[in-house]
C-alpha cells in the first residue's frame, strides 16, 4: 500500500514539474501568418500517406477479425451471439481509428495554420 503512495505521490510531482514548461512562453512570441507553396504541397503528401496508411491498417486488421470470428463461430457455434458481439464491436473501435486519421487528413488539407 505504502508502495502505491509513493508511486502516486512521484508521479504527480513529476507531472507538475514536468509540465510547468510546457505552458511557460515569451511574450514575443507571433503565430505563424501562412504557408509555403512547399510547406503545403509538404502538408497535403504527409496527410494523404497517413490515410492510406491507416485505411490499408485497417482493412487488413478487419479481415483478420472477420476471418478469425468466423474460424471461432466454425468450431463452436454456441458461442456464435458473443463472438458476433465481439466481432462488431471490434470492427466498430477498428473503423473508427481510420475515421480518427480521416478527421485529421482534413484538419491538414482545409485548415490554414496560425491565420
Amino acid at each position: 500500500m505504502i508502495r502505491k503512495v509513493i508511486l502516486a505521490t512521484f508521479s504527480a510531482v513529476a507531472f507538475f514539474v514536468l509540465a510547468a514548461p510546457a505552458f511557460a512562453q515569451d511574450q514575443g512570441h507571433q503565430p505563424i501568418t501562412g504557408w509555403s507553396s512547399e510547406m503545403y504541397k509538404a502538408a497535403l503528401f504527409a496527410g494523404a500517406f497517413g490515410l492510406a496508411i491507416a485505411a490499408a491498417s485497417g482493412a487488413y486488421a478487419q479481415s483478420r477479425a472477420i476471418a478469425a470470428a468466423c474460424d471461432g463461430i466454425s468450431r463452436n457455434p454456441g458461442a456464435s451471439g458473443e463472438i458476433r458481439f465481439a466481432l462488431i464491436l471490434g470492427l466498430a473501435l477498428i473503423e473508427s481509428l481510420v475515421i480518427y486519421v480521416l478527421l485529421i487528413a482534413f484538419i491538414i488539407f482545409l485548415v490554414l495554420w496560425g491565420a
